[in-house]
Formats: C-alpha cells, structure tokens, sequence
C-alpha cells in the first residue's frame, strides 16, 4: 500500500507560481512512478507531469511544458510540481498517484486527496 497527500494548493493570479507537494509513505513507494493529474469542473481528469521515482525521469503534458518542473526528495519521500506562469486555465483540482507511469490515469493504482489550484485572470 502506498499513501499519498497533497499540499501546497491556493489561489494564485495569473502569471504567479505556487509549489505543490505529495508525501509518500509506505514501504514500496520508490519502486512507482509518480505523476499529477488535474481534473477542472465538467472534464476529464487530465494528465500534467510524472517521475519514476528510482531514476528520475521525467515527462510532461505539452500544455505545461516550460512552465511546470516535477521532482522528488528521497529523503522527504516527497514528489513536488513547480508551476510557474501560471494561467487561468490551469485552475483544477490537482491529485498526486503513484503506479505504472505514462500518462493514461489507469496505469495509476493510488491516489491522494487533491489540492485545489485556482487561478485568477
């Protein structure tokens, strides 16, 4: 089993940057791949970025690419997603999952709760 809960979410204006973060527990965690995903109001639940966790690579959705970077701290378990130059239409409910990687949302097995990012114009 892994655990996984968000933080860092809030309402930010157009242009500025927040960091969210993702705390990991559980004994198998780095053997996963970690991504974020983000559903807004009314659509599907949308892939931004994700890590494999053991070796660091990295991929992003062409939306966000320049503009958000993922990482993670071993020793914090911890997976972060810096978004900088943030737009309104990256307001979303943003979840941290942990699985097989890629950017299909099935290949996940866990999931937190979600951290909302709202942006204003």
């Amino acid at each position: 089993q892994v655990q996984l809960v968000e933080s860092g979410g809030g309402l930010v204006q157009a242009g500025g940057s927040l960091r969210l973060s993702c705390a990991a527990s559980g004994r198998t965690f780095r053997s996963y791949a970690m991504g974020w995903f983000r559903q807004a109001p009314g659509k599907e639940r949308e892939f931004v970025a994700a890590i494999v966790w053991s070796v660091g690579t990295t991929r992003y959705s062409d939306s966000v690419k320049g503009r958000f970077t993922i990482s993670r701290e071993n020793a914090k378990k911890t997976v972060y997603l810096q978004m900088n130059s943030l737009k309104p239409e990256d307001t979303a409910l943003y979840y941290c999952a942990a699985g097989r990687g890629g950017d299909n949302f099935q290949a996940y097995d866990y999931w937190g709760q979600g951290t909302q990012v709202t942006v204003s114009s």
